[in-house]
């Protein structure tokens, strides 16, 4: 039986594994895709202590190597539920059933999607959920991007540096992004804004050929955009269906404001999957190294019959 079994291995997972280790936690990490989270598909990061302008995909590796270096392993293995056994818990994968007396979720979230005709259609055609893995297809064409927050935002400005022209869709009137992303986004000559305007459907038959959008105020007026390219940044859904706890409408985990438990004891839940007022990757390690800590004050007193 493990101590405690953390699933995901993004900033939140990595940060618990590195505290419970060092804590003398016997421990397993499972992850599903890859290490990271949505850290990976982030082209740079400035507002992490330590790293004034680094890469996602290079500061996770930094995360990675550095649980590597207190003997954390991952396995890739998808989960599919979490069981209650006593005051114990089972963890259901895909690869088989695995006892923990703790379980740290930090399985964070996945791009929202449009919801829009069409979209699923040209998904990996035309229609794209990263700039930084999709942008060099689509050098000196014409791109639009859905969104209003910091993602939407700095994804435009990092777009600018491959394609003819960026036209940002948002819903409001105005952005909800940091004001320095703002600044440098309303002073880039290739940047366009259209305001009060959401996706209607996407266009096209054999290929993308375009986007008509409708306005928030009166739905009847519509227009095409003729890109080639859609990027959206609409916010994240939860990775949460795998476990029965209290959540949100939205599929967000109920957490004790202090000690991060679930409403099941024993489960913790750590960065984007949880209800919070603000997801970053500074909150997500802070997140790790409480459940950590939480989860190593329960699984002692476990132990020690106190429980």
């Amino acid at each position: 039986m493990y101590d405690i079994i953390i699933i995901g291995a993004g900033p939140a997972g990595l940060t618990a594994a590195i505290y419970a280790v060092r804590a003398g936690m016997n421990i397993a990490v499972f992850e599903k895709i890859g290490v990271g989270g949505q850290l990976i598909l982030t082209e740079s990061v400035e507002n992490y202590p330590g790293f004034p302008m680094i890469s996602g995909p290079d500061l996770m590796d930094k995360f990675e190597k550095h649980a590597a270096k207190f003997g954390v392993e991952i396995a890739y293995e998808e989960v599919k539920a979490i069981k209650s056994k006593g005051k114990a818990h089972v963890v259901v994968t895909d690869e088989g059933e695995h006892e923990t007396i703790c379980v740290i979720v930090a399985s964070g979230s996945q791009p929202r999607r449009l919801g829009a005709e069409g979209e699923k259609k040209f998904t990996g055609k035309g229609v794209s959920y990263c700039a930084v893995c999709d942008g060099p297809f689509f050098k000196n064409k014409e791109v639009v991007v859905f969104g209003g927050g910091d993602a939407a935002i700095k994804e435009s400005i990092y777009l600018t540096q491959i394609v003819k022209k960026v036209t940002v869709v948002h819903r409001r009137d105005k952005l909800r992004a940091e004001k320095l992303l703002q600044k440098q986004a309303f002073e880039n000559s290739k940047i366009d804004f259209i305001w009060d305007h959401v996706v209607d459907r996407i266009d096209g038959r054999d290929k993308l050929e375009g986007v008509t959008i409708k306005n928030t105020k009166n739905p009847d007026q519509k227009k095409k955009l003729p890109v080639e390219g859609i990027f959206v940044y609409i916010g994240h859904l939860p990775n949460t269906a795998f476990i029965n706890v209290d959540k949100t409408s939205g599929g967000l985990i109920v957490t004790a404001s202090c000690l991060l438990e679930t409403s099941i004891p024993g489960i913790y839940a750590a960065g984007d999957c949880r209800d919070t007022c603000l997801r970053q990757i500074a909150t997500c390690v802070g997140d790790g190294a409480l459940a950590a800590y939480s989860a190593g004050e329960y699984v002692e007193r476990f132990k020690s019959g106190h429980l």
